[in-house]
Order: structure tokens, then sequence, then C-alpha cells
């Protein structure tokens, strides 16, 4: 096996963890009419046809601006836009039409060729299109009448998902019937947008021009989360672009876990971005996951500050910066985005072979999603290394909490001899106890 073969080989070793994660996962891909025009654009069908193939359940929506105006163009219907937005009259609505209908057909053909010597030779793909958007007019605004103009009332989430179950690529275009049987023209981001949250996908997947979401000095971003693509936002910023920033930010705003941005132009990008650990483009994390550590001195202040308001209400004994300094070792924290957002404390008693609980702190934005639980289970670990076979905890407040975690009260004097002896009879703090 020569060396080419042999690198082979490890890069698709190395990509089966990914592949394995995206299997079973839904997947709404999002390209406007540019990308279509583009020669790369026959390898984005390979690649598409290729994550078929590995099990990935997709919904394809596309654009059709370019096209819409050169119908426009042909037909010498002039182009009306207000607030950078199409005002969509009877003549522009026949080549919306138009341009849209011979689009879908054209990505539909695409996505059936299966030649000899091709890459997608085999792979027998079933296309679904239909009345899966339901939409209704954008109205009268600001006195403007946009007419046939619309917004997503509604996806078909459960029409759209059987034909997912069957094995059928789901093909949308950007155009909403209404109950009344009118057909309403649509922005190509709000059906991507309204589809990938009605249906809870798993990845919203953007083709743009360039590489993926650039910075204010046109550097890639890589990685971010959804609250830095707000930042990003600014109205002198051409409309498509503030149209595909605000997609992404409902999308994760919106249960959508993960957004990626990548470029049409390049034939590699959306494999690499789903199946290598560098990616191509931009990822788009509905939150940066949440990392449990052992504390350090550097989370001295944030500890102080998420314990702060518990021992101002007296939930909490006091801690001053230098003890907590001291025993900073004993501190375990659940961070988000480098900012501490829960902590707890484990304090061992190896002789009595018991452990106390203390300092259980979660910040008020950041009570459900079971953090507690998971930092009890942490403690509990820990205990478990450092053979305790008992842990504790001595609460005014929280004894209904500690005992749907399993503990359950007892009387002090099943304390270790050293905690019993600075027992604060003041407090009057019930105990509670745990075998783990």
């Amino acid at each position: 096996m020569n060396n080419s073969d042999q690198n082979y080989v490890k890069w698709f070793r190395n990509a089966a963890p990914y592949i394995n994660a995206h299997r079973g996962k839904t997947v709404v891909l999002m390209f406007g009419g540019e990308a279509v025009l583009h020669p790369n654009f026959s390898n984005i069908i390979h690649d598409i046809s290729l994550l078929r193939s590995l099990g990935v359940k997709l919904v394809v929506v596309h654009g059709a601006r370019p096209q819409i105006a050169d119908r426009m163009a042909q037909r010498h219907i002039d182009e009306v836009l207000e607030n950078n937005i199409r005002v969509t009259d009877a003549d522009t609505l026949s080549a919306v039409k138009d341009a849209t209908g011979s689009l879908r057909l054209h990505i539909e053909a695409l996505l059936t060729t299966g030649l000899a010597n091709s890459p997608m030779h085999g792979s027998q793909i079933r296309v679904s299109t239909g009345n899966f958007v339901i939409a209704k007019p954008m109205g009268v605004r600001d006195g403007v009448d946009f007419k046939y103009t619309g917004t997503v009332r509604r996806i078909d989430a459960d029409g759209i998902n059987m034909q997912l179950n069957y094995g059928s690529i789901v093909l949308l275009s950007p155009i909403g019937y209404s109950p009344t049987g009118e057909v309403f023209n649509l922005a190509l981001e709000d059906v991507a947008a309204q589809t990938a949250i009605a249906l809870q996908a798993d990845k919203l997947i953007t083709f743009t021009e360039a590489e993926g979401l650039l910075d204010e000095v046109g550097e890639l971003i890589k990685s971010c989360s959804v609250r830095r693509v707000g930042t990003l936002l600014d109205e002198k910023d051409c409309h498509v672009r503030q149209l595909l920033l605000r997609a992404i930010i409902q999308s994760g705003e919106n249960g959508v876990e993960r957004c990626h941005c990548v470029s049409y132009q390049s034939d590699t990008a959306l494999l690499q971005e789903l199946f290598t650990r560098d990616g191509a483009g931009t990822l788009i994390a509905k939150d940066h996951k949440e990392q449990l550590l052992v504390a350090t001195i550097d989370d001295v202040a944030g500890i102080l500050e998420l314990l702060a308001p518990l021992e101002a209400e007296g939930v909490l004994v006091k801690r001053s910066r230098e003890l907590l300094e001291v025993e900073i070792d004993q501190f375990f924290v659940l961070k988000k985005e480098d900012v501490i957002v829960a902590c707890a404390a484990l304090y061992p008693y190896p002789d009595a072979k018991m452990g106390e609980v203390a300092c259980v702190a979660i910040h008020p934005d950041y009570r459900s999603g079971n953090r507690g639980a998971r930092l009890m289970a942490e403690l509990e670990h820990e205990a478990k290394q450092q053979q305790l076979t008992a842990i504790f905890v001595l609460t005014t407040v929280s004894g209904h909490w500690f005992q749907e975690q399993g503990f359950i009260e007892q009387s002090m004097n099943k304390l270790p001899e050293g905690k019993q002896k600075m027992y604060n009879f003041q407090r009057k703090s019930k105990v509670f106890f745990k075998d783990i």
C-alpha cells in the first residue's frame, strides 16, 4: 500500500466518529441561487448525495434571487424594492413562479443523476417536494402594500418528517401557499430558519460566497456562539448578509443546536466542515458546551461572585477570599464560555470515611437543566475516588432538594467528631447523609 492509500485509510478512520455522530440526524441545507450558478454546484450536489448515503436526513432549501431578477429583466418588469424587500405584484409573481419552478426542476434533475463513473452512481435518491410551507402575506407596512410578498406562517413538520423517514431528500423552494389558494414569494432565509426550527433540526448549514462568517477585519471566524453572531449585525451591510445572520440567530435561539456557514465556491468545504476536526467554515453553537472542572486560583473571583447573594441571604456561611484561596482545591465549577455558572465543594474527613458537601450554588439564570444534579454526581465520584463511604451536608433551606438527590436526614451525632465540634447551634442547620 502506497503512502497515498495509507493516508486515505487514516483519514477515513479519523472521520468515522463524525460519520457515526451524523447518522440519523436531521440537517437543513440552505443555498441561494448564486450557488446554483457557480461551477462548483455539481460538487455540492455530489456531497449532498454522499450525506444521504451516510444516513443523514436532509432538507434542502434553495433560493432564486438572481434567477428571478433575470426573468424580470427578460420580461421588462421593473423591480420595486422597499426597505430592501421586493414588492411582488402579479407580473413579478409570474416571474417568481417561472424562476423557482425551473430551478427546482434543475436541482431535482441533478440529484437524480446516477451515471456510471460519476460520484452519484447507484445513489438512487428520492426527492420530495410539496406544499410543506404555509405562508401569509407580508401585508401593508409603512404605507407600502407588498402584495404577493409573504412570510412563513407554518411549516408542515409532520409531512416533511414522513418523507425523511421514507429516505427522501425534501426540497423546498422560496415559495409558500395560503389556505385561500394564493402563492407567495418568500425569503430563502425565512424558509430555512423556520424549517430548521419546526423540525428541531440538529444542524442548519448555510452556503455563502465567503469561507464562512467573517469578523470586523475580514478574518474567518472558526467557531462562535449565537450571541457573537448578533454582534456582527450591521445595518450598513448588504441586506442578504443581514438576512443570513438573522436566520442563524433565530435558529440558534429556538432550539437548533448547531449552525454551519461554508463557502459554495469550495469543492471540499461541506465535507471538511462536518467530518474533520478543524472544519472549513464557521461553526455557530447554540451555546458552548459547559465544562465541569476542578477549580483553580483563577476561579476565586467568579466563585465569590456566585456565593455572595446566598451569603447575604444567610443561606451560606460567608467565606473570605483568603479562606477560599486556601480551600480552592476542594471546589468544582461548572463553566459556560469561561463564566462560572455553578459551583460546589467537597471537604473530606478521611478518618471517618465521610465527605462534607458545601457551597452548592447555581446562578439564578441557570437553575434549570439539572446542573445541581450534575455537580452532585461529580462530588460523589470524587468521594468514591477518595475511598469515602458517605457524604453529608448541613443546610437551613435546601433540605428538600438534597432529599431529592438521595440524602436522608440524620442526627448531628452522626457527623465526624471534628465537624460536631464546629456545629453552629444558632444556625440550627439540618444534617443530611447519603451512602455512596
